[in-house]
């Protein structure tokens, strides 16, 4: 399902500064804003992983009023980084253009699936990037239809990757979420080898840098 409802960039860059990302990331808003000033249609703007870790912005995820959360088993969310086929750009933030949520890709094992995007020329989405896109697009996340963002892994000190691929999608309220989570937008993980009817794979086309 591409995110063809994509606000302006402008807008975007106000939602960031609304929701003290700027800050987080020590920007100042003009420079969020200076660096939207481009003629990019249906793109999402992003601020790099080193400034803005998925920890602090899974908090800032809603959906019907319920904030967004990291699952208790994953306290080692921000040392997961981009894999080798996704280089991200050096600067502070980027575009990423033509995003699709990879629903037809759903019931695919992430092992599976990377090799298959990257031939067709596609890059997966990292953690950070799936929630930025979230922020902007609250509804693409939909029970049943929801994400695994396989860009992101955690690397071994041999330089193996941990076996976790993480995943954005809506809590049930069971287990160690507790019930007050129920309907949250929740940061967990599944295994590399497993398959999941309910997680397709987001992807983009192109990540392009922004200066300001």
């Amino acid at each position: 399902m591409p995110a063809a409802l994509l606000p302006p960039l402008n807008e975007q860059a106000e939602r960031l500064i609304e929701l003290n990302i700027h800050k987080l990331a020590r920007l100042s808003a003009a420079e969020l804003r200076a660096a939207t000033a481009v003629d990019e249609q249906g793109a999402l703007f992003v601020v790099h992983p080193e400034r803005a870790p998925a920890s602090t912005l899974a908090g800032l995820l809603k959906r019907f009023g319920k904030q967004g959360f990291v699952v208790a088993d994953m306290p080692d969310v921000d040392k997961f980084t981009p894999v080798k086929e996704v280089p991200l750009p050096a600067s502070p933030t980027y575009l990423l253009s033509n995003i699709d949520r990879g629903d037809h890709m759903a019931n695919w094992s992430p092992n599976e699936a990377l090799p298959v995007i990257t031939s067709d020329g596609r890059t997966p989405l990292t953690l950070t990037e799936g929630i930025h896109w979230l922020l902007q697009q609250p509804e693409m996340l939909e029970r049943n239809h929801c994400f695994m963002t396989i860009g992101s892994r955690l690397h071994k000190d041999d330089n193996r990757l941990d076996s976790r691929t993480p995943a954005i999608w809506i809590s049930n309220g069971t287990g160690r979420d507790g019930a007050a989570n129920r309907n949250a937008p929740k940061i967990g993980w599944c295994w590399a080898g497993n398959r999941h009817t309910w997680l397709g794979f987001a992807t983009a086309a192109t990540r392009n840098p922004l200066s300001f």
